[in-house]
């Protein structure tokens, strides 16, 4: 039995919602104005590391929406419960977690919140984020024509294909032309010893996408070398760029990749007037 509790008070800066589309409802977490940027969370779920980076996509002069997909909001879970959390997730009809298993079908409901948040928000376009387990899913939401700023970050998807992407022969193709007929750039991030999002996994992209594939690759060795325990014990790796390995420190290379993350989406969304970026 998990012992981890929801921590209320460590979101109580956003407004709680319950989305619905295409006849599915999830918690969505939103804060901030301007132009709308849907943020998924890594495994096991939206931590305090999560919520920190959705405070500075805030903060940038961004709409966050933050999806609750797996495990408990607001918490650093335990190493025992986060395992519980990557169990029922491989295992869920939602995510498709192994190789041949294509498009994971949860990034239906997925592309249904970008169209929501358009209209919400306004603006040129929707940003999508990936974090680990969602990581591809940033990708596969271009198949809707609302996300025009996609950015994954250390896809971990097939968990047993070092060198697969997580998504359907089909939905390969129709991202490859969107992607070229409406010139986007996809944006990605990983540390070059990251046993979880490898060099052979960055050339599958490229290799989909060619020159609209940036895939930006940060020294292991400049990782948080304490991070949370799920981290530390069971993903055992530098792997979270701009959450559970980042280090807060100006200049540091994962707060830069977390500053041309905000800098790729004031580019691609534009931005409210008067926001600073985070400091």
């Amino acid at each position: 039995m998990a012992i981890t509790e929801p921590q209320d008070d460590a979101l109580a800066d956003f407004s709680k919602r319950l989305v619905e589309t295409g006849g599915t409802s999830k918690t969505v977490y939103v804060g901030g104005s301007g132009p709308a940027v849907v943020l998924m969370p890594e495994m096991p779920g939206i931590s305090p590391d999560v919520i920190r980076l959705a405070r500075w996509i805030g903060d940038a002069g961004f709409t966050v929406y933050l999806p609750s997909l797996f495990g408990v909001d607001g918490a650093f879970p335990t190493t025992a419960d986060g395992q519980q959390v990557v169990r029922r997730a491989c295992v869920s009809a939602e995510f498709r977690a192994f190789a041949g298993g294509g498009t994971s079908p949860i990034t239906t409901w997925l592309r249904g919140l970008a169209r929501t948040a358009l209209t919400e928000c306004g603006g040129p376009g929707v940003g999508a984020i990936g974090l680990c387990f969602t990581g591809n899913f940033a990708l596969t939401m271009t198949l809707e024509p609302a996300v025009i700023a996609p950015v994954v970050n250390h896809p971990s998807l097939p968990l047993d294909d070092p060198a697969g992407l997580e998504i359907s022969d089909e939905d390969a193709a129709m991202v490859r032309e969107r992607v070229q007929r409406d010139g986007l750039t996809v944006l990605a991030y990983r540390f070059d010893n990251d046993r979880w999002c490898t060099g052979q996994r960055f050339a599958a992209y490229r290799a989909l996408l060619g020159d609209a594939f940036d895939g930006r690759v940060i020294p292991g060795e400049t990782a948080n070398p304490e991070p949370p325990p799920f981290f530390r014990d069971v993903v055992g790796s530098p792997h979270s760029v701009v959450t559970a390995h980042l280090v807060d420190r100006q200049g540091h290379p994962t707060l830069r990749a977390r500053d041309e993350i905000l800098a790729f989406l004031a580019e691609r969304l534009g931005r409210s007037p008067g926001r600073n970026d985070p400091g």
